[in-house]
This record gives C-alpha cells, sequence and structure tokens, in this order.
C-alpha cells in the first residue's frame, strides 16, 4: 500500500466512524481497525485526529484539482472546482456532517479548519486563472470562501441525488460575487478579476 492510499484509506476509514459512532469515537486506532490496517502500518498515516481531518481537506482539493475544467470563464471554472469539491464531501457526508455538527463545541478545531478552508479557496483560485497573491489575491480568498460557507449551508440540507440545491446556491453565491466585485474594479496593472465578496454566514468546511 502506497502512503497516498494508506492516507486515503485510513481518512475515509475516520469519516465513516465519525458519521457512525460521533466525532469524539473516531480516532486513530480505531479508523486503522475498522479498514483492516494493522497499528504498525497505520502509524505512517495522519497521527492524529486533527491531522486526519487536514489530510481530508487536502483530498477534497486533489478531487476538485484533478478535473478542473481548463477553458471557460473564472466564473465557471471556479463553479465547476467548487462542485467537484461537494463531490468529495457527498462521498463522505455522514461523517462531514457529524463534524460540521461537532464544531460549534470545539473552538480551535473550527479555527484549524477555517485557515485551512481559506488556503484551499486559494488553490481553487489559482486553478480558475485568478491570481492570489497580495492584498487583492486576500480578498478574493475570503470572498470565495465565503461562498463556500454557503454552498455547505445548502449542501448540509441537499438530499437530492444530483446536489441541485447545493449547484442552485453555489451558482447564486457566485452571481452574487460578481456583482459586488463589479464595485471593486481592479488596478490598472492587472487583468484578473476583482475580488468576490458575496454576504454569507459563518462557518467552515
Amino acid at each position: 500500500m502506497t502512503e497516498a492510499e494508506l492516507d486515503s484509506t485510513l481518512v475515509a476509514s475516520f469519516f465513516a466512524l465519525m458519521g457512525e459512532k460521533g466525532v469524539t469515537h473516531a480516532t486513530l486506532p480505531a479508523a486503522a481497525a475498522h479498514a483492516g490496517i494493522d497499528l504498525a502500518t497505520a502509524r505512517g498515516g495522519p497521527a492524529s485526529r486533527v491531522a486526519m481531518i487536514m489530510k481530508f481537506g487536502e483530498l477534497a482539493d486533489a478531487f476538485a484539482l484533478a478535473g478542473a475544467a481548463t477553458e471557460g470563464s473564472v466564473r465557471d471554472r471556479l463553479f465547476d472546482l467548487l462542485m467537484r469539491r461537494f463531490d468529495f464531501l457527498q462521498l463522505h457526508r455522514a461523517g462531514v456532517l457529524a463534524l460540521l455538527r461537532h464544531l460549534p463545541f470545539e473552538s480551535a478545531l473550527a479555527a484549524c479548519m477555517a485557515k485551512a478552508s481559506l488556503d484551499s479557496m486559494g488553490w481553487m483560485l489559482e486553478a480558475a486563472g485568478a491570481a492570489t497573491g497580495g492584498p487583492l489575491g486576500a480578498l478574493r480568498k475570503k470572498g470565495l470562501l465565503a461562498v463556500w460557507v454557503w454552498g455547505v449551508r445548502a449542501w448540509g440540507q441537499d438530499d437530492s441525488a444530483d446536489l441541485t440545491t447545493t449547484m442552485a446556491a453555489v451558482d447564486t453565491a457566485l452571481n452574487r460575487a460578481d456583482q459586488l466585485a463589479a464595485r471593486f474594479p481592479a488596478p490598472a496593472n492587472t487583468t484578473s478579476p476583482a475580488p468576490p465578496v458575496p454576504e454569507a454566514p459563518s462557518g467552515v468546511e
């Protein structure tokens, strides 16, 4: 088993356990046992609950980026990337929802996930062709995070097979972002889009 395969298997098992038994009952040893992996091998994977959750975010990014559209507008490519990320979350839906329900009770983990989610939005922007450097890039990442959070709220209530409700929410949020971005024209020396900054409820991945 390669390192990547080990990480993927342990993370999937860990999130399955969170969905079945709750966040506090999910541990590396329990995830290893659930996946049929001995502890000596599992020791080479994410070593803590936080590390497991952070690895999940990295895997979600990789899933989205691996199939990213290479043509179309920045806005359309962002829509595709975010929906691919939701496709990954959907594969582990019960565990992700359990984690989201738990976050209000563990502020340190919520803060860690918020930072990781912001970093993830940077990867999505770069893949869509929008630069993320400097103050303008920082605003873009915060704006796209707001779009993501809005989508997560919808996804949590979306029981459709094709995530119709989630797609509509992301589409609406991106449209709102375009409207607000028009109020903040990019400097003359850059052709990148202005930062999307839609209003959205607070939350994290």
